[in-house]
């Protein structure tokens, strides 16, 4: 049963080594991310898993690790071998920050059907007495007026449902998200909201969101769930 949840973007740009003079810029957001991952690490849970999109459905153990080096920085994060993608990167980068040590990292294909989402977090939550989900995912990368995609007047739009979704822990509203709309939007944490509804149906736990911004054109949300 799912009894407490994070939910962090995953920029690059959240790791100093990367942002370099930036760095500054995002220091509200990556605070607000180390309080919602601490309220996890402190949930005593029997699992603590990390979800977010990646190129197909797999499920890494504590140790693998991730590389920032095509983002400009050499830092390597996690004892084993490479094979994070970006999300998990993040995620495992943010945990280690907050003090949370995962048990697993969990890879879900960008494309993968709401449906499969949700049963990926059913299946999570009815595995162990006590689950603890971070759900790593950015919102839209069109968001007027500098987006690093071409911007869309439908994204500010999307992320505010998102975000509203997010603070009312409302996992009926993150299940319907139609992913043809978030690939349009470029809103690469679809897969790992949905994730996070299927892991939290009839779990009854309340939301809050402590930020929705989009310093770069892109919906970034920290929210926490319990």
């Amino acid at each position: 049963m799912l009894i407490a949840a994070a939910v962090c973007p995953h920029p690059p740009l959240l790791v100093p080594e990367v942002a370099r003079g930036a760095a500054a810029e995002l220091d509200g957001v990556r605070k607000l991310c180390g309080a919602a991952l601490s309220a996890v690490a402190e949930a005593g849970a029997d699992l603590v898993a990390v979800v977010g999109a990646g190129e197909r459905e797999r499920a890494h153990g504590p140790d693998a690790g991730g590389d920032l080096a095509p983002f400009g920085a050499a830092l390597r994060v996690g004892p084993g071998p490479v094979e994070l993608p970006l999300a998990l990167t993040v995620g495992r980068w943010l945990a280690e920050r907050a003090g949370l040590r995962p048990d697993r990292y969990l890879e879900v294909p960008a494309d993968a059907a709401p449906e499969r989402c949700a049963a990926i977090g059913a299946e999570l939550a009815a595995s162990v007495p006590r689950l603890a989900l971070v759900a790593m995912g950015d919102g839209s990368a069109r968001r007027p007026p500098a987006s690093p995609g071409r911007p869309d007047e439908r994204a500010p739009a999307f992320d505010a449902e998102v975000a509203a979704a997010l603070g009312g822990a409302d996992t009926g509203a993150l299940a319907a998200i139609d992913p043809a709309r978030a690939d349009e939007l470029m809103a690469a944490g679809r897969p790992a909201w949905q994730v996070l509804a299927g892991a939290a149906a009839g779990a009854g736990l309340s939301g809050e969101l402590l930020a929705h911004e989009a310093p770069y054109g892109v919906g970034y949300f920290v929210a926490r769930w319990s």
